[in-house]
């Protein structure tokens, strides 16, 4: 968690007006107690009404209003309809990601009812994956995060399985199935793998650099010239 995201997850706890101790934040946070103190004492220094003192706790002695947020009723709905999506689909990872940006959103609108996903026009209805696919997207979504090289064992069509060393570049959203386009090391070539096909992976040793002629844009700028069927492999 960003150090500013913790800061202001910091002032939301304090919002509810009770004494909390140094410890219970660290532990929600997930942080060390030294990193909470020095949290709060520069949420002090800003101007946070907070008082209190180490190992009693700290407390907020008057609300904190901040800025509202001026967002349109279809500027919401899209909002809305993005973490439905989001939350009903892609795994506790991007759930939770979802819900904290909800919240955030809701403490700066002049009414946090505003945003109401009960409230939208349009329902979403999206395919549920398996568990084990939303562990293979989480580890995919923070190679391709970090740049780096991901490992993994893959199954064709055909039922053969190999070893594969791949710069991830994309994650693809069909109907009913997840998709991964990357320049794969051990074909020297674009590749793209279903999710629900690839085993044992994890993160490589290795990180990457965008390199002209194994980019996504240079994966598109293929598929427009020529069509081009690969799928993994």
């Amino acid at each position: 968690m960003r150090r500013t995201d913790r800061l202001f997850n910091i002032i939301q706890l304090f919002r509810d007006g009770r004494l909390h101790k140094g410890a219970d934040i660290a532990e929600r946070m997930e942080v060390s107690l030294r990193t909470v103190y020095r949290d709060v004492e520069t949420l002090i220094g800003s101007g946070v009404p907070i008082t209190g003192e180490r190992g009693v706790g700290y407390i907020m002695t008057e609300p904190v209003f901040l800025p509202p947020l001026n967002l349109t009723p279809g500027e919401l709905e899209v909002l809305e309809l993005g973490i439905a999506l989001v939350q009903s689909s892609f795994g506790q990872s991007l759930s939770d990601h979802g819900k904290s940006l909800g919240d955030k959103v809701r403490a700066v609108l002049p009414q946090p009812e505003m945003l109401d996903p009960t409230r939208g026009a349009i329902a979403i209805y999206t395919p549920k994956f398996s568990q084990r696919v939303l562990d293979v997207l989480d580890i995919v979504r923070r190679s391709i995060l970090s740049r780096t090289q991901l490992n993994f064992d893959y199954k064709s069509l055909s039922e053969e399985v190999s070893e594969r060393i791949v710069r991830p570049l994309e994650i693809e959203v069909w109907e009913n199935v997840l998709t991964l386009t990357a320049w794969c090391e051990t074909r020297s070539n674009f590749r793209v793998f279903r999710l629900d096909r690839m085993g044992s992976v994890k993160l490589g040793d290795h990180g990457f650099r965008p390199e002209i002629g194994k980019r996504l844009q240079d994966y598109l700028g293929k598929q427009n010239a020529k069509p081009n069927t690969n799928s993994g492999h």
